[in-house]
């Protein structure tokens, strides 16, 4: 039985990390869907939807991340988290010209940086996955 190396550790790690902010912004989907239909309005331009539509967005990312989480079709999981993380990175862009008055969007980027590394060393992540193939 070989032990674990270091990266795997990390990419475990990271992963979780990944899967727990991507859990909050799913639950707020089921929780408060009017909040998503304004972050959708103010950061996407997409306004109208009805809740409804939130549930359904919500259930379909619950299952990618829960599918990501357990490491499973690593190449559509991880680039799909990795793009959904990245449009939320680079919508939120006024944001960051005014930086004093909106730190907290800066945490988008460690968290892009790690979904972008989780993609490209996907089949080094290989601790407590269902799936070890890319």
């Amino acid at each position: 039985m070989m032990t674990a190396t270091r990266i795997q550790w990390s990419l475990l790690f990271m992963r979780v990390g990944v899967f727990i902010v991507m859990l909050m912004w799913t639950l707020d989907k089921f929780v408060q869907p009017e909040h998503s239909g304004k972050v959708f309005e103010n950061f996407y331009g997409l306004s109208g939807w009805s809740e409804v539509i939130f549930l359904v967005i919500g259930v379909l990312e619950m299952l990618l991340i829960l599918a990501f989480l357990l490491g499973m079709w690593k190449r559509v999981t991880y680039g799909l988290v990795l793009i959904l993380h990245g449009v939320s990175t680079f919508s939120a862009f006024p944001m960051y010209l005014d930086p004093f008055n909106h730190l907290m969007f800066f945490a988008a980027w460690p968290m892009f940086a790690a979904c972008l590394g989780l993609y490209l060393l996907r089949d080094e992540d290989s601790l407590m996955v269902l799936k070890h193939n890319a």
